[in-house]
């Protein structure tokens, strides 16, 4: 146990820039000015959407830094997943070292 303890946190070291929420790629149809009873599309657009104190929180990207975004994103899904097994082989360790609470019989 402990030695897969060890093997997570090398694994979660290597992990790079990390980041929460999600990109959506989306695109505006609206009513052209120009061109009555035509509509025009705007976009595509790139956006990254998370909650910051309870508040959706969107924000345009460029091309540039949607591939870093998205490998931010990727990185913190991974670190999500190393952060349960951690908890989960870290429980598995406590429970291993130290004695719990005696359970009463239930003679009654």
């Amino acid at each position: 146990m402990e030695r897969r303890r060890t093997q997570i946190l090398q694994r979660i070291a290597k992990i790079g820039p990390v980041l929460h929420g999600t990109i959506t790629r989306r695109s505006i149809v609206r009513d052209d000015p120009k061109n009555p009873g035509i509509q025009k599309e705007y976009g595509p657009y790139n956006q990254w959407t998370w909650k910051r104190e309870g508040k959706t929180v969107t924000v345009n990207l460029s091309a540039s830094q949607l591939k870093p975004y998205q490998h931010a994103i990727a990185e913190n899904r991974k670190l999500e997943a190393l952060l349960q097994q951690l908890r989960d082989v870290s429980l598995e360790l406590l429970e291993a070292k130290t004695e719990g609470v005696q359970k009463r019989s239930r003679n009654r």
